[in-house]
């Protein structure tokens, strides 16, 4: 059964949360990548930064429906998910834009695990993290390479 180290990108391209957001599209454009892992200024994996985060700042904002209890407003949604939905929206970096403390998965991950997990949850990008460093990257494309070698 292969592994994740197997299909993996080692040493892949970073961003790091200071990064712009036109030059991490630029790179994800270039590249042809749907995510870029990002790290701090010590190396450490703090987020990932995919295609859908960028795109998203040309959503349009729905506000929350409102209905009225005894002279009070009661939203329908979570104000937390509108103030992350404003968040992204307004994000001119991509430490404002990632997505924080991103799922890891490990170089012995079976690849059928990283498969669920893309699916289940709709990650299209998964670091691999070895004794808490970023080792590799696992994208969409890298599983379907997989299926075209078969």
């Amino acid at each position: 059964m292969l592994l994740a180290k197997d299909i993996m990108t080692a040493a892949p391209v970073t961003v790091t949360p200071e990064t712009g957001i036109a030059e991490a599209a630029r790179i994800m454009i270039q590249r042809k990548f749907n995510g870029l892992p990002v790290v701090d200024g010590k190396g450490t994996l703090v987020g990932v930064i995919c295609q859908s985060d960028l795109i998203a700042q040309h959503k349009k904002l729905n506000l929350p429906t409102l209905f009225t209890v005894l002279d009070g407003f009661i939203p329908l949604r979570s104000m937390s998910d509108l103030d992350e939905e404003m968040r992204k929206i307004s994000a001119t970096n991509v430490g404002q834009a990632m997505t924080p403390d991103p799922v890891t998965v490990g170089p012995e991950t079976p690849i059928d695990e990283v498969a669920s997990l893309m699916v289940d949850s709709k990650y299209h990008t998964l670091p691999v993290v070895d004794a808490g460093g970023l080792v590799g990257v696992i994208g969409k494309e890298d599983v379907l390479r997989t299926l075209a070698g078969a």
